[in-house]
This record gives C-alpha cells, structure tokens and sequence, in this order.
C-alpha cells in the first residue's frame, strides 16, 4: 500500500467534501431549505442528486457481485434503470409531482400522499413504514462501502463500518438536503469519470472487448452443478425461462428493482427540488447519463470477473471469495478484483468513488428517515423553523441507529436482497396510489387506503412466510412453524412483488369505484398540466 499516495488522495477528497457541506449548512436556514434544499435547483445538481441516491454501493459491489454470480443477464437491470427508472420517472411521474407539491404545499412524499388525498392515517402510515423499512436499504449500502475498506485496506470489518457510517452521519446532520445535493455532484462527476476508467481498463486487462466476452462465454463449463440445476446456463447467456435463477433474476433483481424506483421517497422528493417543471426535462439527460455508467459498467465488471479469476487463480469469481475456509460471499467480489486487476492508484480513486457512491445514496436515506420522524410523524412540525430543522437532525441519529443494528445483524450476500426488499415493498404499497392520485380523478381516499394495505400487508407476508431466500434470513417462519417457508416451489422463488403490486392495483381499482371520489380534483389545477 502506497500511504502517502492514498493520504494525499483522501486529504484532497475530504477536505472538497468538507466544505461543500460546510456551504450547505450555511445556506440551511429553513424547513423548506433542509427537506427540498430551498426547491430551487437548477438540474444539472437535480440529476446528480437523482442518479446519487438511486445509485450506491448496493449497485457497484452488490449488484456487481450478482452480475459475476449470474452473468450478463442483470444487463436487463441496467436497461431497466435508465428506460423506467429515469425516462418513465421524469417524464411520467417527474412534472406532474411538482406540480402537485406546490399546489398542495407538500415537502415529502408523506405528506404529499397524505395531502392529496386528505389522510393523516396514509401520512403517518408512510412515514412509519419508510423510517422501518429504509435502515434495511441503508444497512445493504453501508455493508458494500465497509467490505471495500475491509478488501483494499485491509482493516477490521467492524471497524470499517463504523468509521463510514460516521463520516456519512456528520456529512447528512449538517448540512442538510442542500449539503447532501452539493457534495452528491461532485461524488456523482467523480463517480462517472472512475467508472470509465474502470471499464476501459477491465477490457485491456482481460485481452480486449472481443477476447474478455468469448473467454466468458467459453466458461459455461465452469458453473457450478447447484447453479445448473437452478437454470444457470452461463455467464454470458440468459437462464432457463422459469427456473428458479431466471425468476430471482427477472423479478426480484430486475422487476423489483427496476420498477420499485418508481415510487422510493427519497428520489420523489427529487422532483420538488427544482425552480420549475422545465428543469425536470433537462435533468433527465444528466441522470440518464450518470445511471448509464453506475449500472452498466459494474454489470459488465461484475460478470467479467470471473475470467479475470480463472486465468489468475483457476476458479470463477463467487469460488474466489472463498479464502481461509470462509464461505463464498458475493458482496467481496468487486472489492476482491479492485484491489488485486486494477492499479493501485485506481484503487484509491475507486475506493473513493465507491465511498461517495455510498454516502450519496446514505445521506438521502438518513435524511428521509429523519424527515419521516420529525416531519411527518412530530404533530407540531412546521410550526417552528428553528425547531424543525434541529429535530430533523436529531432524526438522523435515530435512522442510524436502525441502520448499523441492520448491519451488523444481516449476513453475507444480502446487499442485492435487501436492496429489493426496500424497493419491491415501496412499489406494491405507493406505486398504484401515487399514479392513481397524479392521472385518475377518480381514485378515492378509501381505494388508497385499501390499496396501501393491501399492497404492504401482503408484500410483507410473502417475505416473511413464503419467498425462501428473504424468510429465511429473517427466520420468523422458522421460530414460529419449524420450516423456512410455508409454500413450495415455484411461489419460494418468485419475488412477492409479482402478487403483491397487481394485486394492489386492482384492490385501488375495484375500491374506488365503489366508494365516493376524492373532494380535490385534478382536472381543476391547469398547473398539474403544465
């Protein structure tokens, strides 16, 4: 390890870092300026605070670490991040949400829900299940940017995490939303420019473009009999149709993930964020752009990998992991090829890209959890300025607790799962709410509600009970009935998101038409369609 090297590197990083959040704390004044950061963004910084918190450590090391398990096939993840995760998102849902938080006066997802269709009980409901439920995504981004320092540095797991679970803290707690979209643009600029870096160097490592996807497709031989008979066909193809491994690939990592971004509070909150609906537009270029190299250059990596490790140590990459006797771990894939293909000095830079990936994507989810519990959950909010911004911080103090309790308590391989588990439950409980309160007058509050429980209740039973991989590393099911799920094949490995979101949709659909509309109407605001 160089030292000097990486000191000058890390001094000059933390110190753009410093006072990027410095200038946000200063410019942090009001409830508005520390939940919506002002909402006077221009979209450059817009589509970088998009493309930051909807990208982290859970799509470069854990996602990247599934693309070297799977292959090639979690491409389709990519494709569906930047087609619906950023086109459909600006485009379907962008505009008309900011127009609807201004003309409601919303400055969260909550209480924007709540607002528009005149419920305290969806408020708080989302409130509560996002403060509950986000530490589980949080904890999968701060286990990928701890498992790095663990790899490259080669420091104490424990230690590794608390010391960037800190950073991300005081970097969120004080500088507010404004201080987290200032230094997400310089991660994020950073971010693109080391992804490239990296990609380009993968292929002149592995002999070329040519060279590297025909040594990978070449390697079908070497999957494993268990992955065999779960439908892996290889690294370079897409598995069986309805096997287990094509069904984990498509709806859990793919479907899960790529439409649960739809409706994750922390990215809607995005949208408020801007002077007018126009620079949603041109924001959406820049995002587009940065998701592009965030999720397509650790899928092609990840998967590439495993020609990397045949031709050094004779195995595929998930076999690599496996050093001293310790278990495969997929999450220490990217990490392990970092540190041992690449330069030392892209190393550094990665570690810090990586690093600011995740405190990007960290400091918009502590800064959800804690608006959720002093803004929407505090019954006195907006009350007092002063008041509400310092109860928002001390919010933060909460959601870390609940994050690094998370993280010390999930096991390996778990950063892709937790990460869908947070999107997919978002999805089944607001995606069919949220567009029904932006297009359909005709929703009404008691379908929202119905449709949000639904949604929810049943995506959680799923997780819990049913689905095998989720159930049993909470292990409700086997403390309670003796056995890690109550189903069978193939509802074991089908995401829950498959019966939980349409069956929500029609819950929405078949309750609204019964019961009385919603009083507020969107035909009556021309600035919804606008």
């Amino acid at each position: 390890m160089n030292t000097t090297l990486f000191v000058i590197i890390l001094i000059v990083y933390m110190a753009i870092i410093t006072f990027l959040s410095y200038l946000g704390y200063r410019q942090t004044k009001t409830a508005k300026d520390y939940l919506i950061a002002g909402g006077d963004l221009n979209p450059y910084l817009m589509g970088l605070a998009y493309g930051a918190s909807f990208v982290s450590t859970s799509a470069i090391v854990g996602f990247g670490g599934a693309a070297a398990v799977y292959g090639m096939s979690l491409m389709w993840l990519a494709f569906f991040a930047i087609g619906v995760g950023i086109f459909v998102a600006f485009i379907v849902y962008g505009r008309k949400t900011r127009a609807l938080g201004q003309k409601l006066n919303a400055l969260t997802f909550a209480e924007l829900l709540g607002k528009r269709f005149e419920s305290v009980f969806i408020r708080r409901y989302a409130a509560s299940l996002f403060a509950l439920m986000m530490p589980l995504y949080a904890a999968a981004v701060m286990i990928g940017g701890a498992r790095f320092l663990q790899q490259a540095l080669k420091m104490n797991y424990t230690i590794a995490i608390w010391i960037f679970a800190i950073i991300v803290m005081l970097n969120v707690v004080f500088g507010g939303l404004r201080g987290v979209v200032y230094t997400d643009a310089f991660r994020g600029t950073l971010d693109v420019a080391i992804m490239a870096i990296l990609v380009i160097l993968t292929f002149v490592t592995l002999g070329g473009v040519t060279h590297a996807n025909l040594s990978l497709d070449a390697m079908k031989d070497m999957v494993p009999a268990n992955l065999i008979a779960q439908g892996h066909t290889g690294w370079a193809s897409m598995p069986v149709f309805n096997s287990q491994t094509w069904w984990f690939v498509i709806s859990t990592l793919i479907m899960g993930v790529g439409i649960g971004v739809l409706a994750q509070p922390q990215l809607i909150s995005r949208y408020m964020m801007v002077k007018s609906s126009k620079e949603i537009n041109r924001a959406l270029i820049v995002g587009g752009i940065f998701i592009l190299f965030m999720n397509g250059v650790p899928f092609t990596v990840g998967a590439l990998s495993n020609v990397y490790f045949k031709e050094t140590m004779g195995k595929i990459a998930l076999a690599a992991t496996a050093v001293g006797g310790a278990a495969p771990n997929s999450d220490l894939i990217i990490p392990m090829f970092i540190t041992q293909a690449m330069p030392v000095w892209l190393t550094y830079l990665f570690m810090l890209g990586l690093l600011a990936a995740a405190m990007s994507a960290l400091s918009g989810q502590f800064h959800l959890i804690s608006t959720a519990i002093s803004y929407d959950l505090n019954p006195q909010a907006g009350k007092q300025e002063s008041k509400a911004v310092m109860l928002g911080r001390l919010g933060i103090l909460i959601g870390f607790a609940l994050t690094m309790f998370m993280a010390f308590r999930l096991p390996a391989s778990v950063i892709p799962i937790a990460t869908s588990i947070f999107f997919g439950i978002c999805a089944a409980s607001f995606l069919p709410m949220f567009t029904a309160g932006l297009y359909w007058n005709r929703v009404t509050k008691t379908g929202a509600v119905a449709s949000m429980l639904t949604g929810s209740l049943i995506y959680l039973f799923m997780v819990l009970f049913i689905h095998e991989k989720e159930a049993t590393i909470f292990g409700l099911c086997k403390i309670l009935f003796g056995v890690k799920t109550l189903s069978s094949v193939p509802w074991t490995y089908i995401d829950p998101l498959v019966i939980s979101l349409p069956t929500s949709i029609i819950v929405l659909i078949v309750v609204s038409l019964v019961t009385k509309p919603a009083r507020i109407s969107l035909k009556s605001s021309g600035e919804l369609a606008n």
